[in-house]
């Protein structure tokens, strides 16, 4: 990946909103040349449709190794679960996509990493931007805005090739009120952030993000010995909570969700005494009677 700023167009459309520094992100994170280190590259790109569909075409080609970081200023196609579209204005979000080849881990343990991602992004949200946040399962930021539970990112892993795994990440900053593509949107500013500066953000949630890949590494990706299954069920506003789980072949399931399971899986205990795991599917927080 040949590093291509963002930051050398300095003809800002929004005061409010400056570009980021890729040289200095670079200088931050990427140690030692690229050793010593999980972080191997950082590009900041002005425009792109995705930064998941690019980075993974990079790792199928061999042109990306473990650690290549690829942020974007604006993406006009970037995607959710279920081929959701994810539009923001420019600047106005953190849109980035991380390449990891966990080779050392069982390949069964690999469906814990867009968990993982989630953990590492609450964790360096709530502390660089001090805004308390949740994980909804299995991939969704959730912020309070106005006492209401808001949607203000999300996470989407996609294979690339047989060794590697890309995981893309997109979370609303600054965006405003008459800006967000629907009412249950929210944003970090929206929530009260102390900041919406997008440098030290993004900083916070690579690191968040390379401590607990490793963690999980160094324990051979099992999420307990890690701490992570610990770790983003304490974060889950989903456990506790009546749910309707939608399923492949127009099937739903309702019940109360009470665990995630050493794979991942989302537990429902239904009405009929049954405890049903969920592993694909969109969940919908039911409201109390």
């Amino acid at each position: 990946m040949t590093p291509r700023d963002a930051s050398d167009d300095n003809r800002w459309s929004d005061l409010d909103r400056p570009p980021l520094n890729g040289a200095a992100l670079r200088r931050a994170l990427v140690r030692d040349g690229g050793h010593g280190g999980l972080y191997c590259d950082v590009e900041v790109v002005r425009r792109t449709g995705s930064t998941n569909q690019d980075l993974v075409g990079h790792a199928v080609k061999g042109d990306a190794e473990e650690g290549a970081v690829l942020v974007a200023e604006e993406q006009t196609a970037g995607r959710g679960r279920l081929d959701r579209r994810w539009t923001a204005p420019p600047r106005s979000g953190l849109f980035f996509s991380v390449l990891l080849k966990p080779t050392d881990v069982p390949v069964h343990h690999w469906g814990w990493l867009p968990l993982l991602a989630g953990v590492a992004v609450a964790t360096g949200l709530s502390r660089a931007a001090g805004v308390d946040t949740a994980l909804k399962w299995p991939n969704d930021l959730l912020v309070t805005v106005g006492g209401d539970e808001r949607k203000a990112g999300g996470i989407l892993a996609e294979r690339a090739g047989t060794d590697g795994v890309v995981i893309g990440i997109g979370v609303n900053v600054s965006l405003r009120e008459n800006e967000l593509p629907v009412p249950t949107a929210g944003s970090l500013a929206l929530a009260g952030a102390v900041t919406t500066d997008r440098d030290p953000l993004l900083r916070a949630v690579l690191r968040a993000l390379e401590d607990w890949y490793g963690r999980w590494r160094r324990a051979g990706g099992d999420p307990a010995v890690s701490g992570l299954q610990e770790t983003y069920a304490a974060g889950c506003a989903t456990l506790g909570r009546t749910v309707r789980a939608e399923l492949p072949g127009d099937r739903s399931i309702v019940g109360e969700a009470v665990a995630v399971d050493g794979d991942g899986r989302l537990v429902l205990a239904t009405a009929d005494g049954l405890q049903e795991p969920v592993g694909a599917g969109d969940i919908v927080h039911l409201r109390a009677v």
